[in-house]
Parts: C-alpha cells; sequence; structure tokens
C-alpha cells in the first residue's frame, strides 16, 4: 500500500516521481496564476492611464458652453443659486460644476485623472479592509486584488456604450460617475469607524453619512435611488435581532444615509428649479401602458448590458482572486482547532457578544439579496429616464453608470467566492490538472476582457486627440474674430460622445448651446460657416 504526503497547504501526494510530477505542478501554478494577474493588472492600468491623459484634450461641448460662461460671470454661488431656481434644483451639482469650471477647462481635464485615481483607491482600500475583515492577510495577494480593481475600474469606463461621456465629458462624470466614488469612500469612512470601536469615530461618521447622503442626494436622482436601495436594504439585514451584528452600528449607519439622501431628493424635488422642468417636460400619468413601455425600455438596457461580453471579465477577475485565496489557506491562517474567535477584550464593547458566542445563519439569503436590489434599482433609474428624457431616455447610457458599477462589484465578489471554493475543493482532493483549467478559463477570460477595452480606448483616444485640434484652431480664430469686433461669427459643429453641439436644434432660439457659447465668446450670435453672408 503506498504512502501518502500531505503538504502544508492540504495537498496530497505520493512519495517518488508522481510526488515530485505533483510538486513541480503545484510550484507552476502560482507562478502562472501571479503571471496572468500581473498581465490584466498591467493592461488595465495601461487603458486607465491613457484615459487619466486623455483629459488634457477635452475641450468644451454640448453643456460645457453654459457651465463655462456662467461659472465666470455668476461665479460659484451664482451658478448655485442659477440651478437651483431655474435649472433642475440640484444644488450639489451646481455647486461641484461651479467649482470644476472656475477656472475655465482646466478642471474639466484634471477631472478624469482625479476620478481613476480616486476610484482606483477606494476599491483598492475597501478590498483590502473586506480580506482582513475575513481573516485574510492580503500581502501575498497584492497582484490579484490589483489586478481585480484596475480590470473593474477599466469597465466601468471603457465597456460601456458611452466611455467619453462616462470619463471625459465633465457634466454626465459629476453627474453619475462621481457620486459612485462618493459612496466608496463614505462607506470605506464607515468600516474605518467600526474597526476603530471608538464611540466618537462611529458618531461622526454617522453624521458624516447623513450629511454625504444630503448631499447626493441633491446631486444625482439615479444614484439617490440605487444607493437608497442598497443601504436600506443593509441597515435592515444588519438589525441586531436578526443575530448578524451585535449592535445597532451598521443599521444606525444605514439609517442616517438614507434619511440623507431623502432629505436631498425632497428640497430637490421641491424647488423651483425642479419645478419648472418638469412644467417643461410634464411626466406622463403612471398607468399600466406607460409601465409596461418601462419594462420594455429596462429589457433593452439589460439586453444592451448582456451584449458586452467584456463584463465577464469582472467575473473572472474575481475568480483569479479567489484562487488565490485558495492558495493563501484558510481565512487567518490558522490552525485545526484555532477557527473560534478569541475571547472578549476590554476593547469590544459590552453590548456586543463575542462572535463565537452569535447563532450562525445561513449565508446565501445575504450573498443572493444584492441580485433583486439591483434588478429594483436599475428599473427605478429607467423609469427615471423615461419620464424625464421620453421614449429615448433609455439610451442615455451615461446614467447607467450608478447601477453598472455595483454590478461589476457584484460580479467581482461571486467569481471570488467561486474561485475560492474551486481552489479549496481541488486543493484538498489533490488535482492540479483541474487546477490548471480552472486558472486557463479564468485567466483567458479576463484578459480577453483587457484585451477587448483596447479598441474602444483607441477610438476614444483618436477621436478625443483630433477634436482637440480642430477645435484649437477654430478656437483661436473665433477669439480673433471677437477681439477684432465682430458680432456673429461662424462656428462649425465638432461632433463627439454622441454629444449635442451648437447649430444643432431646429430654429435659433431653442438652440441653448448655441447661445451659450455666443456668450462664451461675447458675441451675439454664431452661425455655420456655410451659412455666412456674401458680400
Amino acid at each position: 500500500m503506498s504512502r501518502t504526503t500531505i503538504s502544508e497547504r492540504g495537498e496530497v501526494g505520493t512519495p517518488g516521481d508522481g510526488a515530485e510530477g505533483g510538486a513541480a505542478a503545484r510550484s507552476a501554478l502560482p507562478r502562472a496564476l501571479g503571471g496572468v494577474a500581473l498581465v490584466v493588472a498591467a493592461g488595465s492600468a495601461a487603458l486607465l492611464s491613457v484615459g487619466a491623459f486623455l483629459g488634457l484634450y477635452v475641450r468644451p461641448t454640448s453643456d460645457d458652453w453654459c457651465a463655462l460662461w456662467k461659472a465666470r460671470d455668476m461665479g460659484v454661488s451664482g451658478i448655485t443659486r442659477d440651478f437651483y431656481l431655474t435649472q433642475n434644483g440640484r444644488v450639489t451639482n451646481a455647486l461641484l460644476t461651479g467649482l470644476v469650471y472656475s477656472d475655465g477647462m482646466r478642471g474639466p481635464k484634471l477631472l478624469p485623472a482625479l476620478l481613476v485615481v480616486a476610484l482606483g483607491v477606494a476599491l483598492l482600500l475597501l478590498a483590502r479592509a473586506v480580506l482582513r475583515a475575513l481573516g485574510f492577510r492580503a500581502g501575498p495577494l497584492v497582484v490579484p486584488l490589483v489586478a481585480a480593481v484596475a480590470l473593474v475600474e477599466a469597465l466601468v469606463f471603457f465597456a460601456g456604450t458611452r466611455a467619453y461621456q462616462v470619463l471625459l465629458w465633465a457634466p454626465a462624470t459629476i453627474s453619475h460617475t462621481l457620486p459612485g466614488v462618493i459612496g466608496l469612500w463614505a462607506v470605506l469612512g464607515a468600516v474605518l469607524a467600526a474597526r476603530a470601536r471608538r464611540p466618537w469615530a462611529r458618531n461622526a461618521a454617522v453624521a458624516t453619512a447623513a450629511l454625504t447622503g444630503l448631499a447626493c442626494g441633491m446631486l444625482s436622482e439615479p444614484f439617490s435611488i440605487v444607493a437608497g436601495l442598497f443601504a436600506a436594504a443593509a441597515g435592515i439585514v444588519c438589525l441586531p435581532r436578526l443575530g448578524r451584528t451585535g449592535d445597532r452600528y451598521a443599521s444606525t449607519w444605514c439609517a442616517a444615509a438614507c434619511l440623507g439622501l431623502a432629505g436631498g431628493l425632497a428640497l430637490l424635488y421641491t424647488s423651483p428649479g425642479a419645478r419648472w422642468r418638469r412644467a417643461q417636460h410634464p411626466p406622463e400619468p403612471m398607468s399600466f401602458a406607460e409601465l409596461g413601455e418601462t419594462v420594455h425600455d429596462w429589457w433593452r438596457v439589460w439586453q444592451t448590458i448582456g451584449g458586452q461580453w467584456a463584463y465577464g471579465g469582472a467575473l473572472a477577475v474575481g475568480v483569479l482572486l479567489g484562487l488565490a485565496l485558495a492558495r493563501s489557506g484558510p481565512p487567518g491562517d490558522r490552525a485545526p482547532g484555532q477557527d473560534r474567535a478569541p475571547a472578549p477584550t476590554d476593547r469590544t464593547p459590552a453590548a456586543e457578544p463575542a462572535p463565537a458566542d452569535r447563532p450562525r445563519r445561513p449565508a446565501w439569503p445575504v450573498a443572493l439579496l444584492p441580485l433583486p436590489l439591483l434588478a429594483l434599482a436599475s428599473l427605478g433609474v429607467t423609469y427615471g429616464l423615461r419620464s424625464g428624457y421620453g421614449p429615448e431616455g433609455w439610451t442615455f447610457g451615461r446614467t447607467w453608470t450608478n447601477f453598472l458599477l455595483p454590478l461589476l462589484l457584484l460580479l467581482c465578489a461571486y467569481g471570488t467566492w467561486g474561485g475560492y471554493r474551486l481552489g479549496r475543493l481541488l486543493l484538498a482532493t489533490g488535482r492540479p490538472a483541474a487546477r490548471a483549467a480552472a486558472l486557463v478559463a479564468a485567466g483567458a477570460l479576463a484578459v480577453g476582457s483587457t484585451t477587448a477595452l483596447v479598441r474602444p480606448v483607441y477610438a476614444l483616444t483618436t477621436s478625443t486627440v483630433a477634436r482637440s485640434v480642430a477645435w484649437d484652431r477654430q478656437d483661436v480664430r473665433i477669439r480673433a474674430e471677437a477681439a477684432a469686433g465682430a458680432r456673429d461669427v461662424a462656428y462649425r459643429p465638432l461632433l463627439i460622445g454622441g454629444l449635442s453641439e451648437p447649430l444643432f436644434a431646429s430654429s435659433y432660439e431653442r438652440d441653448w448651446a448655441a447661445r451659450c457659447a455666443a456668450t462664451y465668446y461675447g458675441v451675439n450670435r454664431i452661425h455655420r460657416p456655410e451659412d455666412a453672408r456674401r458680400p
């Protein structure tokens, strides 16, 4: 009867050539996993660097024209008052718009780099905090962790139908990309306060959640819908009486965030600007027919998202991270018999029982809860788009970022859990060939997803740089003509990112972009070059 040997990681082998071959395979798999993760991390980081650098080539279009002259002539307080009284009531949105455009186009040019860095750092710190809470040491997992964060972030910015608007167009990033970043940093602050176990830190985190919710409620209605649903569900799940938490901190924090969001939305909805906007586009009364059309639009949104196979890279890179976690051993790398949590110490609040004393609850209901929440949140966003913009509202892909970010994070989390469970199972059964197959499958999809983003980033780079060159040339000419006393100058529309440009309305009186461009240049009117009067 052949003797068996058990490695330090719990792998089973036999002495002799078979054991040596198994050991060779076991030593090769971690290197292969690290190599694949490094390729994904490097490729995604390169794409993100290009996107951040493209901010330097951003030039005004669509809403930029109005924001530029209002920030210049009205100041930050003036544009904030203008939004509240006559535009849409989004006070926080107006405040941030005024700050971003306060120095002309310098703010919009730097904003993409700020978003890339802020989102990446927030995701990395949150992932590290989650791993530490689960008992894993993040040190040996740096490369797979960075790969997961970088690919998820690259998919958020480049995999959708409106990459230019999601990253490079400041009015859209302020309304739909920045709120998600703010939300992640707020959650990170709550996690750090919970780990500090100091009453003042927790109280400060709860107060900050309320203020952040209030600001976000007046920043973006779609984000408020998504964040409000998830925060409300998390607050209910974390109620102490349900046995998953030992105190009320998490539920209190979620309740404060929800109250803040509700208060911000109430201030926005009752503002004079919001009333004026609703008067311009009266929403259709709710009916079964309208509800059916909304569901149809919602289904088309998810068909479009499902048609982009690159989003599967979030799941695949999560599997890679899970396989790496399985290689690192069980949580905390504890020996058998040491799985029980230590006894409470003086730093443990008296009201919170030790983790080992709490009854174990099934995890699958909480793990599956985000799926219906995501469906409901996206349906709410779709309804808002249809109410505000009509039957074509569902095509406004920039608003999808509000639920695409949690979708990609959820895919990555599911992939990590699946990869970890699969990795531990294969390690226990001693099947290096099966582990290699899992690594190849997940690695191929993750690398393929990264590669699939090269083409949209290349197209984005080409169009953005080419437009900046043409725009700069035209800008010099218009400024020279205005300085010479011209009151009616020629402007050639330069389309980009599916956005409207001046002189594309049916009449000049309805062409708000043309009027804002004329005000920006200090002239009375602009016209197409071919419409110039011949002497």
